[in-house]
């Protein structure tokens, strides 16, 4: 099923005169944010969708130095919408006297369509934020064990270890591979550091394909 969603944004600035406020460069910064988003894969697959609200601060020239999410889910709704805000660093034409020590904020609303996800109760909604939770916990191990591997020592009972708990979260070759895809979307928006973290995930599962990547993108 080809993905289909909704993307809502509205600016909201704490200060009191619109003439103060920085403007986006683009034409349209909804469209903007629109076209570099990529929904994520384990909200889009369980129905997580709603507002996630990303604070920011902006420097003389423009660029982002200081964001984080406001409200979110906890799910990589809140990593989507961050990464996203963060594309629009150096596109802001700043007012002279502007003060950079304002927050602006970023209500980035998900909303999907033709995934019958109007059939999910809200019970089903909350035990699908909980298990993304538990998942992070469970990935974590493997990311560590791969992290502390020593190359070349053998380590079959942990290899199996590994592999069981991948085969449990679902990160197979496929699951790999579109994780690959992903990184190279990234990479053509120019989003080194989204596509650098996506590339450095694929060697924490154990898999050796984003090495060319990470040796020419992620120094």
């Amino acid at each position: 099923m080809a993905l289909n969603f909704i993307f809502s944004l509205f600016l909201h600035l704490t200060s009191l005169f619109a003439d103060d406020q920085p403007v986006f460069k683009g034409k349209n910064l909804s469209t903007f944010i629109y076209n570099v988003m990529i929904y994520p894969e384990y909200s889009r697959d369980n129905c997580l969708q709603g507002t996630v609200t990303i604070s920011f601060k902006l420097n003389k020239q423009g660029r982002i130095y200081q964001s984080e999410v406001q409200k979110g889910f906890g799910t990589d709704l809140d990593l989507e919408a961050l990464r996203v805000v963060r594309l629009t660093s150096g596109k802001w034409i700043m007012p002279a006297d502007y003060d950079t020590l304002v927050s602006m904020v970023l209500p980035v609303n998900f909303t999907l369509r033709d995934f019958k996800c109007e059939q999910r109760s809200k019970d089903e909604i909350s035990a699908a934020i909980n298990a993304y939770q538990a998942r992070r916990g469970m990935s974590e191990v493997i990311f560590n064990y791969y992290d502390k591997k020593v190359p070349g020592v053998t380590d079959e009972a942990g290899e199996m270890r590994m592999e069981a708990l991948k085969y449990q979260l679902g990160y197979d070759e496929k699951f790999i591979d579109r994780l690959l895809k992903q990184a190279q979307r990234k990479l053509k928006q120019e989003d080194f550091e989204g596509a650098c973290e996506d590339f450095h995930i694929i060697r924490r599962l154990g898999s050796d394909k984003s090495a060319s990547f990470i040796e020419q993108y992620c120094k």
